[in-house]
Order: C-alpha cells, then sequence, then structure tokens
C-alpha cells in the first residue's frame, strides 16, 4: 500500500495484506475531528499505541487521553519521535510540517481511509454511504448488531449519544464503518455489504457534477465482495437508478422505503415531537411495527435501511427492533444541548440543503409543541392562551444559528442553502468555515445571508464568533428553539448560548 498523492484519496480498493498491528505506533494529524478521533479509539481499543496533534480543546480528545492516547497541543516535527505511522485525512495540506517530517523520515505514511481499511482486514465490513444519513445509519446498524449479540467493531463519523463512542475494536465478525464519498476514500474499502441512503448534489468541486458523483457511488457498489449484496433506498432518484444500473449487471440489491417497489416498505409514518414509527414489510409480508424515541421522518428512513441490512443478514428481527425502540441519537444529529431562560438549544450537524432541510421541518414541529406548552401555561395562569402567543411570550420560533461549510458548497449550492434556512423564523450566518479554501469576492456569508428570504429584521450575518451569544440572547424569547447547524465548530457554540442565555432573563 503505497503513500497518497494531492488532496484526494487514491481510487483504487485497499490490498488486505496491511493489518493494525502491522502499523506499529501510529500518530494522526488533527486527531480531535470527529473521523480521525473514531480511528483513533478503535485502535487505542485495539492496543495499538496512539498519539496526534491538535490547536483546539476539542471534546473528544478526554476520552482519548483516558484510553492511554497521546495528544500534543501543537503541530510539531518532535510529535513524531517514535513513531512508525503517520495518518492524516484530506482536510490535512500536503505540505504541513508533519507529513513533511514524516516523509523526510521515511515513516509509513497513510490516508485515514488507508489507516481503516488496514483495521477492517479479516473482518466483514459494513460500510455505510451517501450524501446524508451516514452517521444516523451507521449508528443504528452497529446498535443492532450489539443488540444481537455481534460486539461489532465499528467508526461512525460520530458519537452515538449516552455511549459517547464513535469507534471501538469489537471481538465480532464485523466492522461497521461510515464511508466518506467527499474525496473518494470510500473506493478504498472492499464492504460485504454496502448501504447508499441517497446520491444528491455535492462534492462536486471532486466530481464535476451528479453525474461524476454517481458514477463513484456505483463504483463504490461494486466493490462488495462475492456473497455481499448492496441496500439502497428505492426513494431517492439517485439511488433508484443506482440499484437498477446494478441490478442489470447481476449484482443483487435490496431497497427501503415508502415507494410501493421497495423490498422493505415503510406504510403509515408517523412523525411527532415524540418520535418516530412506521408499519414495515418485508416483500409483502408484514414485519410489524417500528419505533424510535427521536424525531424526523429521514430518520424513519435511515432505520430501515438498518432493519433491512440485519434482516438480510439473517439476524434476529426482535434484536433490530428493540435496538431501534432504545436508540439514543448521535451527538450533532438533533442533540438537545439544555434549556436556558426557557429557550431550548440544540445543535445539529446538517450543511447540505436536503439534510437541513428535513432537520429545520423538524425543529419546526419540536417549536410548535414548545409553543402550545407555553400557551397552556400561560392560559392556566388566568390569560387566555392566544393573548400569550399573540405578544410572543409564548415564544414558540425558529432561530437557526448557520456556519456553512466549504466555500464551494456555499457558492454553488447558495440558492438551495438560502431556501433552507428560509423554513426558520429568523437566522444568524456565520463566515463559511473552509479550511485551506479561498473566498472571492462576493462569496461567503455575506452573499449566503441576503439570498435568505426572510424580513430584513429577521436576518443577519455576524463574521464575528464572539459576538453570536450576544445576537442570540437579542433575539430569543421563552418558548423559543435555537439550534447550531452547520460545519464542525459550531458543536462548541451551544453550551455558550445556553450560558449567554441563563443570565439574561431572555
Amino acid at each position: 500500500m503505497s503513500e497518497t498523492a494531492g488532496t484526494a484519496a487514491p481510487a483504487g480498493a485497499a490490498e488486505d495484506t496491511l493489518t493494525a498491528e502491522d502499523l506499529g505506533a501510529v500518530h494522526l494529524i488533527g486527531v480531535g475531528g470527529v473521523g480521525m478521533s473514531g480511528l483513533a479509539r478503535l485502535l487505542l481499543t485495539r492496543g495499538i499505541p496512539v498519539s496526534g496533534s491538535e490547536l483546539r480543546e476539542w471534546p473528544s480528545l478526554a476520552g482519548l487521553r483516558a484510553l492511554g492516547g497521546t495528544v500534543h497541543m501543537t503541530h510539531d516535527v518532535s510529535n513524531l519521535d517514535g513513531v512508525d505511522t503517520v495518518v492524516y485525512s484530506t482536510a490535512i495540506p500536503q505540505d504541513h510540517l508533519e507529513l513533511v517530517e514524516a516523509r523526510r523520515r521515511g515513516l509509513r505514511v497513510l490516508h485515514r481511509a488507508e489507516a481503516l481499511a488496514a483495521a477492517m482486514t479479516g473482518r466483514r465490513a459494513i460500510a455505510v454511504a451517501g450524501t446524508h444519513g451516514k452517521t444516523t445509519t451507521t449508528s443504528m446498524a452497529t446498535l443492532i448488531l450489539q443488540q444481537a449479540g455481534e460486539d461489532p467493531s465499528f467508526v461512525i463519523g460520530g458519537e452515538i449519544s449516552e455511549a459517547g463512542s464513535n469507534g471501538h475494536h469489537g471481538t465480532g465478525a464485523y466492522f461497521v464503518v461510515e464511508a466518506d464519498e467527499s474525496d473518494r476514500s470510500f473506493l478504498l474499502y472492499r464492504p460485504y455489504v454496502a448501504i447508499i441512503t441517497n446520491i444528491d448534489a455535492d462534492h462536486l468541486n471532486t466530481y464535476g457534477d451528479l453525474a461524476g458523483l454517481s458514477a463513484a457511488f456505483a463504483e463504490f457498489a461494486r466493490l462488495v465482495r462475492p456473497g455481499g449484496f448492496v441496500v439502497t433506498c428505492a426513494d431517492n432518484p439517485g439511488t433508484r437508478e443506482l440499484a437498477e444500473l446494478l441490478r442489470g449487471e447481476g449484482r443483487t440489491v435490496y431497497t427501503y422505503g415508502e415507494a410501493e417497489d421497495a423490498d422493505l416498505r415503510l406504510t403509515d409514518v408517523v412523525s411527532s415531537v415524540d418520535g418516530v414509527r412506521y408499519q414495515a414489510t418485508l416483500d409483502g409480508k408484514p414485519l410489524g411495527t417500528v419505533t424510535l424515541p427521536v424525531p424526523g421522518r429521514h430518520l424513519g428512513l435511515n432505520s430501515a435501511a438498518a432493519v433491512l441490512t440485519a434482516v438480510r443478514l439473517d439476524l434476529p428481527l426482535e434484536a433490530a427492533v428493540g435496538a431501534l425502540a432504545a436508540f439514543p441519537g448521535v451527538r450533532r444529529r438533533f442533540e438537545r444541548k439544555g434549556v436556558a431562560a426557557g429557550v431550548v438549544v440544540y445543535d445539529e450537524y446538517a450543511y447540505h440543503p436536503t439534510s437541513m432541510t428535513a432537520a429545520l421541518h423538524t425543529l419546526r414541529e419540536v417549536a410548535a409543541a414548545g409553543r402550545s406548552a407555553s400557551a397552556e401555561r400561560a392560559g392556566s395562569g388566568g390569560r387566555p392562551a392566544s393573548e400569550a402567543s399573540a405578544t410572543g411570550t409564548a415564544g414558540g420560533r425558529l432561530i437557526v444559528v448557520f456556519q456553512p461549510y466549504r466555500v464551494y458548497r456555499t457558492r454553488d449550492l447558495q440558492a438551495e442553502l438560502a431556501a433552507a434556512l428560509a423554513i426558520a423564523d429568523e437566522v444568524i450566518v456565520l463566515e463559511v468555515f473552509g479550511p485551506g479554501e479561498v473566498r472571492q469576492p462576493g462569496e461567503g456569508g455575506i452573499a449566503l445571508t441576503a439570498a435568505v428570504d426572510l424580513p430584513a429584521g429577521a436576518k443577519v450575518f455576524v463574521p464575528s464568533w464572539e459576538d453570536v451569544p450576544a445576537e442570540v440572547v437579542r433575539r430569543a424569547k421563552v418558548g423559543d428553539v435555537v439550534v447550531t447547524m452547520g460545519a464542525p465548530p459550531i458543536s462548541l457554540m451551544g453550551d455558550e448560548l445556553l450560558a449567554a442565555l441563563e443570565p439574561s432573563g431572555a
């Protein structure tokens, strides 16, 4: 396995000759990111020495230290002393001083996906890809396998809530991994099961157009090992077309969704603030009711992908239904951060228009439920509920604090991003988070804010991170829902908002 060149991962599947134990002492550049920290946690639980470098105290770092990892809060060539393998992600520039030094010393240098592929050697990999829903679907599939007693290894692009883990070395035969298509690195895997949740226009800086992206997903599906299968969504045009293509090639494909021809079909779908439930049928035969304690119709679809995979792997249906009924959610996916001064604060990773639209519609349901509850409380105090709502004291509005992710995406999908943000009542936009990218005049947060179809007073561009909490305090009222949404750094904003709101008497 050779070192990758450029900023993208190589476009060929990894060989099965390198194992995690062959890596020796591993150093990860940018170890605090969700993908890198998951890999670090996996290696540590496998007994492999791990160090990493960071510049920001990400929440994941405390857990890595507790597992015995060494975290350097600086980037320096001395961090490589005693290291055998250096791992980097596509976000790390090729002239990074630690990468340059690793090559000078002749150390093994691997892209994150190559290191993951080595860790999967000898396991049956379940690789979850798709423009949206990867993290949640990967988490659900992992929990189902655990419920079935399989003890899978896993690396997820987010932490399963309550469990607080995004990587683990298990004793079972399965390895569940979130497969990233953004840089073609998912083409390094040889999965036994390939789940593709959807195919929508994204990462066009890598693929050029939707046709190029679709072709890459088809290539990924063709990497499935003999005896394995592909799982796709029957409701998404991109994955429907892919399923037809693969079936025409004689490959085994199973589909899920609300479409009448889906192999696993969802009917009577109900989504509320209390969660999601639906009736599932497989090949026309009833499977029963599936329930989730987290809201969002799109999460019902994700769960169906996990159920279908479990059933086709001959795992007990009861394990799948039981795991989903207790699904705790995933951090940064509709994560409730807390309540301060009557304002509920959530965090949500969505940054693509499609996933943002689904998340914001769900959050509107939550805000509406909060408005109803506030109005009832006001009415029971002797004042008509309608009056409480009219005066604004009942709140119930949705306020979005959005940090766009990547300059190219914000530019190419500006109209779609603006349409999604317009679902909210008020929007606060930060500058684009795009490491290594250059914004041209007329691009970025100011242009996106202007494109949002809301009254001038209901939208604002706030370029300084430090000014955001005060802006939220100025706008939020009792009963409102505030969500931080978008690029990874915005996940750190929720606690600051709660602290600012508490003494404000918002």
